[in-house]
């Protein structure tokens, strides 16, 4: 019986990506495991914007997606990353297909608030069955966050939020949050190997948690829902599975309390 693994690597990541990460990938394969990646790409949105000169508005630290910038957004995502990062899979002999989620209605939107960032959608459907035939035929779907609404716009969707929707709707057993970090790291500098939201908010007061850090990890805790009660911290620069066992910072919703 076949289990599912979702990976959301970030846009920055995708560039950074090891050999252990790729071996990881196919060592998982090869224990029956099927495998997806949901990827972002605003670093590479930002810089291609900057490029074209093309003026960009923010709300509440959100960039707004105007007409001009989905285009760009879309080019960048479903044409410049998606297909980067497809064939470097295909270059270490994993079979990948690239696709955006507005293809085979994967991913089904509405507007997240129209008047302020414009055609930034939420994800209200999840069609699974073009995924689920390509998985089960021994392919990694590779998904841009792109999707439709039920008239067929194309909205810009934020990629944490669509790999989770994703991992829900394919009943994912884990669901990676592939950065370019091991994991949540304690006041000593090693990798915690499982923490809580509240524990996550207690290390971030403490400042233990920091700088660049800490909108990665509220990044995973954004993905914690009543069906994905499980998200991993793990670094593309290494291996992601050693001895049967997925690496980094297992962050699990609920048992907020420990018992002894």
């Amino acid at each position: 019986m076949s289990k599912t693994v979702v990976l959301k690597c970030g846009g920055s990541t995708v560039h950074q990506l090891s050999e252990s990460f790729f071996q990881s990938l196919q060592a998982l394969m090869e224990n029956n495991w099927n495998v997806m990646i949901v990827h972002g790409g605003g670093p590479d949105i930002t810089n291609m914007l900057k490029a074209l000169k093309i003026e960009t508005e923010f709300f509440n630290g959100q960039r707004k997606t105007t007409a001009e910038v989905l285009e760009i957004a879309e080019m960048v995502l479903a044409g410049k990353i998606n297909k980067l990062l497809t064939n470097l899979l295909q270059q270490k002999g994993l079979n990948a297909i690239g696709l955006s989620g507005s293809d085979g209605r994967l991913l089904q939107a509405e507007y997240l608030d129209k008047e302020n960032l414009g055609l930034v959608g939420k994800v209200t459907n999840v069609h699974t069955e073009a995924v689920s035939l390509l998985m089960e035929n021994g392919y990694i779907p590779v998904v841009a966050p792109l999707a439709r609404t039920v008239t067929n716009e194309t909205l810009n969707v934020n990629a944490d939020l669509a790999a989770a929707a994703i991992a829900n709707a394919v009943g994912a057993e884990k669901f990676l949050f592939v950065t370019d970090v091991p994991g949540i790291l304690n006041e000593n500098k090693q990798v915690i190997a499982e923490i809580t939201p509240s524990e996550i908010n207690s290390l971030i007061a403490e400042e233990v948690i920091t700088g660049g850090m800490i909108p990665k990890v509220q990044s995973a805790l954004s993905t914690l829902s009543d069906k994905c009660q499980e998200v991993i911290i793990a670094s593309g620069q290494r291996a992601i599975i050693e001895n049967g066992c997925f690496t980094g910072t297992k962050i699990v919703k609920g048992m907020e309390v420990s018992q002894t």
